[in-house]
């Protein structure tokens, strides 16, 4: 029994310390610079619990870490977006920073196609708020809690 459980301790801490790779931002930082964001966007929970209160023209950013594109059920995705989820894009950190740069450049060159577009016209202006902004996300999503 000790056995079982050092063994299930162990491989939740290495759990842990890869889901922490995985992150390469500052949470605390990402919070402010979220503000950006939320025009736009904002994060509520499962259970319809307010986290940051934003815009709705773009989709709820709930849960984004590991989630396929255009995976936020009734929100309607531009055809750029929805061909990149069919393709296998799933949100990473690399992704995410890549898009939230550039949507458009990252949707055409994603799909290998010069004409998508997508809707989401912001482009972020500082590349160091992008790691800042997925930490701040992956901690309060439904793995952080």
């Amino acid at each position: 029994m000790k056995l079982k459980i050092a063994t299930v301790l162990a491989t939740l801490a290495l759990v842990g310390t890869a889901h922490a790779q995985e992150v390469s931002g500052d949470a605390e930082a990402g919070e402010r610079a979220f503000n950006q964001c939320k025009s736009c966007h904002s994060v509520v929970d499962d259970e319809g619990e307010t986290i940051v209160r934003g815009g709705r023209v773009g989709p709820n950013l709930y849960g984004v870490v590991g989630r396929e594109a255009a995976a936020v059920e009734d929100f309607r995705y531009s055809d750029a977006i929805t061909d990149a989820a069919e393709a296998g894009l799933v949100w990473n950190e690399e992704e995410f920073a890549s898009y939230v740069m550039d949507p458009t450049a990252f949707l055409r060159d994603y799909l290998d196609d010069d004409g998508a577009r997508g809707r989401m016209a912001f482009k972020l202006r500082n590349e160091d708020d992008a790691p800042d902004i997925w930490a701040y996300l992956a901690s309060v999503g439904p793995s952080a809690e």
